[in-house]
């Protein structure tokens, strides 16, 4: 038998070459998942189909270019995935160390780890000494300095909802707090609350004192003609979106554009208050309960802050309080009293409470188990 001389080898390589290609180009891509099965690279909704035939690996996400990070978790799936629990996603958004993380731990290690994530906002101007830690390390996302009287802080939501949508598909519900709430009910009241909700919790209130004020703080005709003033819309800054309405935030370019805006009368300027119940009410109205279940006291406010709760106030009988209390509604886009919103008004209580000092922390610890966290009668 003749052995194959180096010029025969080389010629069947080159045979072989074009079928090699063949089999890379047609090979099923690979998913990436981390040493748990999570898989890396978030699961989005496919892009509009193009004549191009094959395209290129995407570029990594550029987490600090705001376009790009809303373009992306605009387009992840709606669907949770199937056989995957409900997961409600903690949006904190805080300028400031967070005094209640000791509370906060109580109340999450009442329940499984796979019901629930952490995400923080953290102005990165400020000094965080000492740094999170606990279920809050390793949770703050890229953030950016948010300031009051500016569009800062309703981007940093934004942000918050964008870096949880693109993190874990089987978040349902999307709650925003700041440092200064609390829990006012076990995790597990609050769960079935929120996750039996196929509707929103934002306040969408209309026609209310100042308004007007609030929506020409950008100039006169400035939100015109994409906003008008009967579509202008005030509420809490805290809210629960469901997915659907956490996709259509961070999807958003046309009511943003208009609000993101600076103010040139700045002590009406509430971007936070104003931006995400005017786009809920705009865009899918019915889609929400018009409360927030974020309890607070505007009664002696100062400087648009509400009431304060002091340590020597912390007790059963203001807890109690706090629950018996019921959410304000507002507008549920039905223009009737006949609605389902406002046959089951008394049917949503108040999940968690603001605004706490600092000071508050030991007297709410003595009484987290016997009071916050015990709740009165189960759902």
């Amino acid at each position: 038998m003749l052995s194959p001389t180096p010029l025969c080898l080389f010629c069947a390589l080159l045979l072989c070459l074009p079928l090699a290609v063949i089999i890379t180009i047609t090979s099923p891509t690979t998913t990436v998942h981390d040493g748990s099965g999570h898989n890396l690279v978030p699961d989005l909704d496919p892009p509009p189909k193009t004549q191009q035939r094959f395209s290129s690996k995407p570029l990594p996400l550029p987490l600090h270019d705001d376009d790009s990070l809303f373009r992306v978790a605009s387009r992840v799936k709606s669907k949770l995935p199937p056989g995957s629990p409900k997961k409600i996603a903690f949006l904190f958004l805080t300028i400031s160390p967070l005094p209640f993380a000791p509370l906060w731990e109580l109340y999450f290690n009442q329940t499984p780890k796979d019901l629930f994530n952490v995400y923080v906002h953290a102005d990165p101007s400020y000094p965080y000494d000492p740094p999170f830690s606990g279920v809050f390390a390793h949770r703050v996302i890229p953030s950016k300095p948010a300031l009051r009287f500016t569009p800062t802080l309703a981007s940093a939501a934004r942000r918050l909802l964008a870096h949880a949508l693109l993190h874990d598909r089987s978040n349902y519900m999307f709650v925003l707090l700041s440092a200064s709430c609390i829990p006012i009910h076990s995790f597990d009241f609050t769960y079935k609350t929120l996750t039996r909700s196929k509707k929103s919790f934002i306040e969408i209130l209309n026609n209310e004192v100042g308004s007007y004020d609030r929506w020409a703080a950008r100039g006169k005709d400035s939100m015109l003609p994409e906003v008008t003033l009967e579509n202008f819309r005030i509420g809490s800054q805290f809210w629960s979106l469901t997915r659907k309405h956490a996709k259509l935030v961070v999807g958003d370019k046309v009511i943003w554009a208009k609000f993101n805006q600076p103010c040139v009368v700045w002590d009406t300027c509430y971007p936070e208050e104003n931006y995400f119940p005017t786009l809920i009410h705009m865009r899918d109205p019915r889609g929400a309960v018009p409360a927030t279940l974020t309890h607070v006291d505007w009664n002696g406010s100062f400087d648009g802050h509400p009431r304060m709760y002091v340590e020597s106030e912390i007790g059963p009988q203001l807890i109690s309080r706090l629950r018996k209390d019921k959410p304000r509604y507002g507008d549920d886009g039905t223009n009737g009293s006949d609605s389902p919103v406002t046959k089951q008004r008394r049917g949503f209580p108040f999940l968690f409470a603001r605004k706490f000092s600092p000071e508050s922390i030991q007297p709410l610890l003595r009484i987290a188990n016997a009071v916050v966290f015990k709740d009165e009668a189960n759902l």
